[in-house]
């Protein structure tokens, strides 16, 4: 399918993720792109997948959506210690999210502009997602968006960055269960395809494919700005491995990247897969890192796809034992050039941010503190970038706990909590999310 449609149907019609027909090989225009600004290669990178926006047009949704950032740079380099801390957390509500879905929501409105259609969208957040997908398409005339969390799983000020937006296309789902639940009554619902095609959902969750290319561009980014002698290395907090499989796409474009190394909380069903090949879902374990209490990665289909030589039988038998049995295991050793993967727990989170802080004076959320510890255990050659996921001052109880002191505070955030806040109490049931569709839905 052509792009637009491809992100209007976000998973596509058998359930499974969209991937690009072919991946372009950039090598020969990484001289020439040197020099961009952020912008400036975000609107080269994302044309090369894009087949049926006009180059002015798409360049012009791409400007706009960056224009709300607080920095400059979009996504500044900071060095800290041994390594170079990417901050993706400068855009509406000071997570990485935003830096792909304020380009998505830019395109939604688009496309729907120019369709004159409808689009309900459907999300399950850990935590940032909600709140940057909100951000995207508060207030447009034609989309509604439906946001499903687990209640009293995310943290406060995550909670109440999504519910006091007061746009009345904004719906917050309070689900009664682990986002692993949200996810998949998500993809349930989006199985109906009776369901889907009559209410018109879309998605914003990083299985919609547009997500994923708006981030293959800051990997694209630091390499050029940081590879030299040596490509770079990019340590990647990760959950639901859309932030990751972003850079696995930017390596095989041919950008100058070595290795990627995969930082799991104790949520570490990806660790013991690159560990083992084995593919087991646990128990969810709650954390300080709640944007990484997952353990079933969405995204983990398209490396699967790509590790199995783009054969989607293999997948679907792989991804069937697993949806039986929550088990899966490769046929053949796993050997990959790209991947090292380490699971960080809570106490080694904590010791990461108050030594970072004493160390460095940078204050580093716990997602990002995560990558950072993981950083030290792997010895590499070239220079390495850990992707700061969050600004410190959305999850204030662990920062200020590890560093003793009241550190991790934002303007924004503070004035939150004066505001009324306004959500919708469901179990985790499909038809219980259906009827909320159904009764506030267009």
């Amino acid at each position: 399918m052509g792009f637009q449609d491809a992100v209007l149907t976000g998973l596509a019609p058998d359930g499974g993720l969209l991937v690009p027909a072919t991946i372009p090989d950039v090598t020969p225009m990484l001289a020439s792109w040197q020099g961009l600004s952020f912008v400036e290669l975000a609107r080269e990178i994302v044309l090369l997948f894009v087949d049926d926006i006009p180059r002015e047009d798409l360049e012009r949704l791409i400007t706009d959506a960056y224009a709300n950032f607080s920095h400059p740079e979009i996504a500044p380099l900071t060095k800290v210690g041994n390594v170079t801390v990417m901050e993706l957390f400068h855009g509406p509500t000071l997570a990485f999210k935003d830096v792909a879905l304020q380009l998505l929501g830019q395109i939604f409105e688009y496309i729907l502009a120019h369709e004159n259609k409808h689009l309900n969208i459907l999300a399950a957040t850990s935590g940032d997602t909600g709140s940057a997908a909100i951000a995207g398409v508060r207030g447009l005339p034609q989309i509604d968006i439906f946001v499903m969390y687990p209640r009293g799983r995310v943290s406060h000020l995550q909670e109440l960055q999504m519910t006091t937006e007061v746009a009345a296309n904004v719906h917050c789902l309070s689900v009664e269960g682990s986002f692993d639940d949200c996810q998949n009554l998500m993809k349930t619902i989006f199985e109906d395809l009776a369901f889907k095609e009559k209410y018109a959902l879309g998605a914003a969750n990083s299985v919609n494919w547009a997500r994923v290319l708006a981030q293959i561009v800051y990997y694209g980014y630091a390499s050029l700005k940081l590879g030299g002698e040596r490509p770079v290395s990019f340590c990647v907090p990760t959950g639901n491995f859309g932030n990751v499989f972003a850079g696995f796409t930017a390596k095989r474009m041919g950008f100058p990247i070595e290795r990627l190394i995969l930082a799991t909380n104790e949520n570490d069903i990806l660790a013991k897969f690159f560990e083992s090949g084995v593919y087991e879902r646990g128990e969810v374990r709650y954390t300080v890192t709640p944007a990484m209490d997952i353990q079933v990665a969405s995204n983990f289909e398209r490396f699967l796809y790509y590790h199995m030589d783009c054969d989607p039988v293999a997948l679907g038998e792989f991804m069937a034992d697993f949806a039986r049995s929550g088990r899966a295991e490769l046929a053949a050793p796993l050997h990959t050039d790209d991947f090292l993967a380490t699971a960080v727990s809570v106490d080694d989170t904590l010791s990461a941010i108050r030594t970072v802080y004493e160390t460095s004076g940078y204050v580093a959320d716990p997602h990002t503190a995560i990558g950072l510890a993981a950083a030290e255990r792997f010895a590499l050659e070239g220079p390495l970038v850990c992707l700061a996921t969050a600004h410190p001052a959305k999850f204030p109880d662990a920062v200020n706990k590890a560093v003793g002191e009241d550190v991790a505070r934002h303007p924004t955030l503070d004035s939150l909590c004066d505001r009324e806040s306004r959500t919708t109490n469901v179990p985790a049931d499909i038809e219980a999310i259906k009827d909320v569709i159904r009764r506030l839905g267009h």
